[in-house]
């Protein structure tokens, strides 16, 4: 195929493919005071994929970081309020496949009951493959970047050395590796 053609048809038709969460990560990371970024992820999270179309929820109170506290903070109404709002939710009805595995599309994603389109992009592999237990496998990767107070997620505070602790643009980034369910 030419970089221009592509095909919507990133799982074999008539299958469904479902996260496999030891080999899968969903992932988020946001700048933090200016100097780095802040790094977490979902631990309770699915994933199915038929055809072009993928959808997948997370838990917020899987919200996996490296202390505590903030996982708490995280949790609550200041982040993500897992209390009136248990799930992220994210669906796209048509990823596209382009030349050496590339992957483009659009989906809606709900945070704290706020729906927004995003637009993503990613890699799939090159084709299923069965691993040494005989069940079939494909990666996919994808990735977009939101305005995080687009979705009532707006807490920061004030870095002393000017601007605020946390950036408003959040990467969030899905690793999935799916099997091959049987109808």
């Amino acid at each position: 195929m030419s970089t221009l053609e592509s095909t919507t048809t990133l799982a074999p038709a008539g299958t469904k493919w479902v996260a496999d969460p030891v080999h899968s990560d969903v992932a988020f990371e946001v700048e933090y005071a200016g100097v780095s970024n802040f790094r977490g992820s979902f631990r309770d999270f699915d994933a199915t994929l038929e055809g072009s179309t993928l959808a997948g929820s997370a838990r917020v109170a899987s919200v996996d970081v490296k202390d505590e506290q903030l996982s708490g903070h995280l949790q609550s109404p200041d982040f993500f309020d897992a209390e009136r709002h248990p799930e992220i939710s994210f669906r796209a009805d048509r990823l596209v496949l382009h030349d050496a595995g590339a992957v483009t599309g659009a989906g809606e994603l709900t945070i704290k009951g706020v729906t927004k389109p995003v637009e993503l992009k990613g890699r799939l592999a090159s084709a299923p493959s069965v691993d040494p237990f005989g069940r079939e496998r494909l990666g996919l990767t994808l990735e977009t970047a939101i305005d995080r107070n687009a979705f009532g997620v707006a807490w920061n505070a004030p870095n002393q050395s000017g601007g605020n602790y946390l950036g408003d643009e959040v990467t969030l980034k899905a690793d999935l590796t799916f099997t091959r369910q049987e109808s």
